[in-house]
Order: structure tokens, then sequence, then C-alpha cells
């Protein structure tokens, strides 16, 4: 999930640095964590940060300051369902690589389903946040089961509660993760099965290229 926002994406892209932000909280957070029990690592990571703005030592910066920002309505139990899909298609595919394959996410309307539009706002995607968490080369979302699915494809059932405002809103949705391998080559550069030839990169790839070398 990482990787491919930090090392594909293009160095100004929304995603990559919405990546980079993450790390740099999460790395904030940890550190001032543990400061009060080891003070003189916690010192000295935070001396090395390159990118701070405070010439004084952690001690002197303050305790942890969240921003409240952070706290998006939903966003914690799009991510948890989501991986809960995740782990229902690795588990049917144990022992292979997850790229191989594309995923086809069946949800019936509905609360679930709104969440995960908010992750994946196309029907098919390589390069949605859904996709990210499915670790899957592609991922559809689709309200109904397709017409026609392949013979070789597993198809995985399950159940997620959601609770949300305290629960003030609660819902239980089934979903249906429907798993085959995809047809399409192995990217060079990415590594993902997205590209028509495995000698050219897949058009995400591509596209980062070509504004690659506009910029320089």
């Amino acid at each position: 999930l990482l990787s491919c926002r930090l090392y594909c994406e293009e160095a100004k892209d929304p995603k990559r640095r919405s990546c980079q932000t993450v790390l740099a909280e999460a790395l904030d957070i940890i550190i001032r964590s543990f400061a009060p029990i080891l003070p003189h690592l916690a010192e000295e990571v935070f001396q090395y940060i390159p990118y701070k703005k405070d010439s004084e030592g952690v001690f002197r910066t303050g305790w942890i300051n969240a921003s409240s920002a952070w706290k998006k309505p939903g966003i914690e139990e799009a991510i948890e369902s989501a991986c809960a899909m995740r782990d229902s298609f690795l588990g049917s595919i144990s022992g292979k690589n997850a790229l191989e394959y594309e995923v086809i996410i069946v949800i019936e309307p509905g609360l679930l389903f709104e969440l995960m539009e908010a992750l994946q706002a196309e029907e098919t995607s390589s390069v949605s946040q859904l996709n990210e968490i499915m670790m899957a080369s592609q991922t559809t979302l689709l309200s109904e089961l397709p017409k026609e699915i392949p013979s070789d494809a597993n198809i995985i059932k399950g159940t997620f509660l959601i609770n949300l405002e305290g629960g003030d809103i609660c819902e239980q949705s089934s979903y249906k993760v429907i798993a085959q391998p995809i047809a399409k080559a192995k990217c060079p550069r990415c590594r993902r099965y997205t590209a028509e030839s495995s000698s050219t990169p897949c058009p995400r790839c591509l596209q980062v290229l070509a504004a690659g070398k506009g910029s320089t």
C-alpha cells in the first residue's frame, strides 16, 4: 500500500503527498509517546527528522497534538470493512501472489456500499484506495453479481457490522468477494498485472513517466 504510493506515483501527486503526511504525523506521535520512557532515543530520533521546523528538543515542543481533522466520520468503519474483505480475499488464495488476481466486491445498496464508494468512486480501478487495501491488481465494486463468473473464480461470502455515531447508526451488511486470476501482463515498473504487455508499462506508469519527462 505505502510502497506503491511512495515509489510509483509522481513526486507531487496528492496520493503520494498524503501518504508522506500520514507517515510524518505517525512518527511525530510515536516519538512523543515514548519520550517519557526513552528520552534519549526520542531526542535522537527527533533531531534527525529532516523536515522539522523546531530547533528545540522534543521535550520543549509540547505533548501530542493531533488535529481533529484526522477523525473523519465513517472512515474508520470504511477501512475496517475493507480490511475484512481483504482478509477474506487473501484467505481464499492462501500462499499465492495477490497481485496475480483481480477482485470483484459485491454489496447490496446501503451504508456499506456507500462506505466502499468513498474508497473507490469508479466501478473498476487499479489505483483506488480500495484496491490498495485489497492488495490486488484490480478491484471492481458492484451492487449485484455479474452475469458471468469464470469457473476458476473463488466466491467468498461475509458480513460486517457497521457502528456509527456511538451506536446511533447500526447496520449489518453482507458482501461477496470474487477472486479470479487477472488476464493482463505484469507491469515492469509497478509490478502490478495491469499492462497490455510485459515489456510496456501500464497506463498509470506511462502517465507518471510522461509527466516526469515534462517537468525536467
